[in-house]
């Protein structure tokens, strides 16, 4: 691999040890945690997501430009934009390690759920030599802080699901994993057992649906973060209680099911409902709940950016402070999300029979298929969208204002193309994912993919997009 991509990024390690760690299963926080469960009238959790993508950037020529955080590039041009903010954001990533350990040594019981992308822990690792991956490490590895903080997987390059071709959604999981457990190690990542989707986006297209789950199982995870209203319940009607556990069910053209567990996002993405700790406020007005023969307490569940913002930046640390200074064990208590579905499994939830769902709009697509056989759902589609012209597929996400494909052809052609060629080059091939050119190939390819290259609109960021997709095409010729 080239020395500008620097080697600290490890996208392939250890397959067996790797596999290993996605299957274990237990009750990792539940045994460690000291709530007392049985007298707990609500609960509630917040993550906080952190992303910075990789950009070709440093030099006036972009087809020369090493690869480096976008947030180094911010801490190297402070006078542009809000490149200011660079610094705070710095801080941002690293202070939970703060907050954890002033918590646990005064006798609290905080929890945070950490959502960090791919791009983010490789910048972190070459930024002010990883001092922020440093202080992580404190509060993921040493045993007296694991009750408290839950990591959650996501896509390496934060790549928005239904966006990516089908078959780098896999890349992008597992690369994560494989990265994660290079920095933080193999018993860290065993504990990582919830996913948490860019942009909170879930795929609507049923065969993509089931792909993503189908990998999601396959990588050891046991449940995903949604938002409220990207999902209907099976058959189409009104999600019901969204403060409960429900099972994502995703079924394909053919028929075949796969399912998960998930967890549900209430309400906007508004850093202030983090920021101000509303979750907490939401959970103190809930009381215990039937469900499956049993009384459950309910889990308000909140995530937004871990930086941006002037109320993430400045008041979030104030009120974390001052919510877990007054929380004890029971009442009213924050849980990570597997915590909770520890807890629920304790009481004997069978997560099989947790109430269904499915991508919003689904029923729509599955009314109008005559027959399950391939490609059932797309010809289900066409016809949908010959009656419903403003019927979309990519709009599932936190908020409805966006679209990640409309508009950005020019960029999706370059995206598609290089995703076909890597897959044509090394699918079947003798070259192994440990050679330096499969992982110089890869990491183009998922980078590429990166949600900000289609978020910020036309212009200097879709071209980082098309020059990362350039050097992904030449890295491939080479192998």
């Amino acid at each position: 691999m080239p020395e500008s991509l620097n080697t600290l990024v490890l996208l392939y390690s250890d397959e067996k040890k790797l596999k290993k760690s996605r299957q274990m299963q237990g009750d990792f926080f539940r045994q460690a945690s000291s709530v007392d469960f049985d007298n707990v009238r609500s609960c509630f959790g917040i993550a906080l997501h952190m992303h910075q993508p990789t950009i070709p950037a440093g030099t006036n020529d972009l087809a020369s430009a090493p690869l480096i955080s976008n947030l180094e590039y911010m801490l190297r041009n402070p006078s542009i934009g809000d490149n200011h903010n660079a610094s705070v954001f710095l801080s941002c990533y690293g202070r939970m390690s703060d907050f954890i350990k002033e918590l646990v040594a005064d006798g609290k019981n905080p929890r945070v759920m950490l959502d960090y992308s791919g791009n983010l822990l490789w910048g972190l690792q070459q930024i002010e030599q990883g001092e922020v991956i440093a202080r992580l490490k404190d509060i993921t590895c040493q045993s007296q802080y694991h009750p408290y903080v839950e990591w959650l997987g996501t896509m390496w390059s934060h790549a928005v699901v239904s966006s990516t071709p089908v078959p780098d959604i896999k890349l992008h999981v597992q690369a994560w994993q494989h990265h994660f457990a290079s920095i933080f190690g193999y018993e860290a990542l065993s504990r990582v057992k919830g996913f948490s989707p860019p942009e909170m986006h879930l795929p609507i297209h049923p065969d993509v649906c089931y792909e993503y789950v189908k990998v999601l199982k396959e990588s050891g995870y046991n449940w995903l973060m949604v938002q409220e209203h990207t999902i209907e319940k099976v058959g189409g009607s009104r999600l019901g209680n969204p403060y409960l556990p429900h099972k994502l069910v995703a079924k394909n053209s053919s028929g075949q099911i796969q399912s998960i567990t998930v967890l549900i996002k209430t309400q906007g993405s508004d850093t202030k409902l983090v920021a101000q700790m509303q979750p907490f406020y939401e959970a103190q007005s809930k009381q215990r709940e039937g469900y499956l023969n049993k009384y459950i307490p309910p889990f308000v569940l909140q995530i937004s950016d871990g930086e941006n913002g002037g109320v993430m930046m400045n008041e979030f640390p104030p009120m974390y402070r001052q919510v877990f200074s007054q929380i004890g064990n029971s009442e009213v208590v924050a849980l990570g999300g597997t915590e909770y579905l520890e807890f629920l499994k304790y009481l004997g939830l069978n997560e099989e029979e947790y109430s269904a769902v499915q991508p919003i709009s689904q029923q729509r697509i599955w009314d109008r298929v005559d027959k399950l056989e391939p490609r059932a759902a797309d010809k289900a589609i066409e016809k949908l969208r010959a009656e419903d012209k403003n019927f979309n597929l990519d709009k599932a996400s936190w908020t409805n204002d966006r679209n990640w494909v409309s508009g950005y052809q020019d960029v999706m052609d370059p995206i598609n193309k290089l995703s076909a060629e890597f897959h044509q080059r090394f699918d079947n091939s003798k070259i192994q994912p440990s050679s330096p050119l499969y992982q110089e190939a890869l990491l183009y390819l998922l980078l590429s993919q990166t949600s900000c290259f289609r978020y910020w609109g036309c212009g200097v960021w879709t071209d980082y997009a098309k020059e990362i997709c350039r050097r992904g095409m030449e890295a491939i010729s080479k192998a």
